[in-house]
């Protein structure tokens, strides 16, 4: 994997050596002769190091240093001079260097040094996606409840196959936890102390997704001011997490199936072969073999990515999985918003058992949520429930809003109804629609246009 390294020095015989040695070491070099022509490269450019001399004219090393650190804290810099003293050093770890080396340059102790600034780095930003993710579970938790079987079953099969690498695909209904299976697998495996990396390929442009799974260099393509990592270089002995898989176009399942069979890609406007090793984990709230048959969505790539098959059940055929799961949010949002709420009445959560949950857990929790900010005791009754819900009745379908699907045998009619519903609802803001529907936009689009309702 291609890392990048600015190389500033105003001596043009050591500059073209230690270029040298360094592009040896399979690294990208820039070089700058000064201080100010260095400082506008990183800018433009985004080095992952930079390597300055001290002494330099216009603007030495350790001004440059500053300036750099100034723009991107997280910077790393190597500092070099035939200068080189105590307080010298001192001074430079003070304003934030990496390290400080005097000349000549002992090449052996350049290479340790850089081998160990990319490995400070990738642990940085390692820890910082590590937050993330706790972040993001802490307000995630509880949702991976398994009473039913048919969680209980699906759950022994994550834990026995997350210690593998092999791909894997998860079909399920929007709203299911499907990106929450992933991040299980994730963790139950040898990589999971490298990062995990989620892409919704739905929401994304194919221009704008080809940048995002295997990024771009300088000028790619309009917008493209600076050299951009993919997802790809990111998710490095990671693991990779394509939500919405089956909406991506034909051109870009060719170039996915090509780094899932050759380990290898080019960023977007580049030359540079790039190696990466990758987990890859797949969802979508299609049947893509069907994808397949249709000709929507590559054969071969479909048995790439299908080595192992998981499928997410609805909430709707996992009741068991509804009192524990409501128990679990209660806790969680009452705590978020500052309530004391010992729990849920029994005629409450009766009608919560009895509805289906078109939105599944998505729409599960919502609801949740907007109980206990609507209450005012210390119980949740059937009166915060939202009066769709408390009269609906198992196996009847329902919009978000008040218009009812009784009497309809079709399921396109039924899903036409849906739209129409969500869209007059939100007065024609397809995005909020899409929400409502527990779809991407993008999808919306296309079922306007299939349904001949735009």
């Amino acid at each position: 994997m291609f890392e990048s390294i600015l190389l500033v020095e105003d001596e043009a015989s050591s500059r073209k050596g230690l270029a040298q040695f360094l592009q040896g070491l399979d690294y990208d070099v820039l070089t700058a002769i000064n201080g100010r022509e260095a400082l506008g490269l990183f800018k433009k450019e985004s080095p992952d190091l930079v390597i300055s001399d001290v002494r330099m004219p216009e603007m030495d090393g350790i001004a440059l240093l500053e300036s750099i650190k100034a723009d991107a804290p997280s910077a790393k810099v190597i500092l070099l001079t035939a200068y080189g003293s105590v307080e010298d050093a001192v001074k430079a770890m003070k304003k934030g260097a990496f390290y400080y080396l005097t000349k000549p340059v002992n090449l052996e102790e350049l290479e340790f040094l850089v081998k160990k600034a990319f490995s400070s780095r990738q642990l940085e930003e390692e820890n910082k996606e590590l937050k993330q993710e706790l972040f993001r579970e802490r307000y995630d938790q509880g949702q991976l409840i398994a009473q039913s079987p048919q969680m209980t079953e699906l759950l022994k099969a994550v834990d026995k196959i997350a210690p593998s690498n092999a791909s894997v695909l998860i079909e399920g209904e929007s709203g299911t936890g499907k990106e929450l299976i992933a991040r299980r697998i994730h963790e139950l495996s040898p990589r999971n102390q490298h990062p995990f990396i989620a892409v919704h390929c739905a929401a994304l442009t194919e221009t704008l997704l080809s940048s995002e799974l295997f990024g771009h260099e300088r000028g790619a393509f309009t917008g493209a001011a600076d050299r951009k990592k993919g997802r790809f270089e990111r998710a490095h002995q990671g693991s990779l997490f394509l939500d919405e898989i089956g909406e991506i176009t034909k051109d870009t399942q060719v170039k996915l199936l090509r780094v899932l069979q050759e380990g290898e890609f080019e960023r977007v406007g580049g030359t540079k072969t790039i190696k990466v090793d990758v987990r890859l984990i797949a969802a979508t709230n299609k049947t893509l073999l069907d994808e397949v048959r249709q000709q929507k969505f590559r054969e071969d790539l479909y048995y790439r990515i299908n080595v192992i098959y998981l499928k997410v059940p609805p909430l709707r055929e996992r009741k068991e999985d509804i009192p524990p799961l409501a128990e679990a949010f209660i806790r969680q949002y009452a705590a978020l918003n500052a309530k004391k709420i010992r729990g849920i009445e029994k005629d409450a959560l009766d009608a919560l058992v009895r509805y289906d949950w078109p939105g599944n857990i998505r729409e599960f929790k919502n609801i949740v949520e907007r109980m206990i900010v609507l209450s005012s005791a210390d119980m949740l009754t059937l009166d915060q429930i939202p009066e769709d819900i408390r009269q609906e009745r198992s196996g009847t379908l329902r919009t978000n809003g008040s218009a009812s699907l009784r009497g309809i045998t079709k399921i396109t009619d039924a899903e036409k109804e849906l739209i129409r519903s969500a869209l007059l609802e939100t007065k024609g803001n397809k995005s909020t629609a899409a929400e409502k529907l527990g779809i991407s936009r993008r999808t919306l689009y296309r079922k306007l246009e299939e349904y001949k309702l735009a």
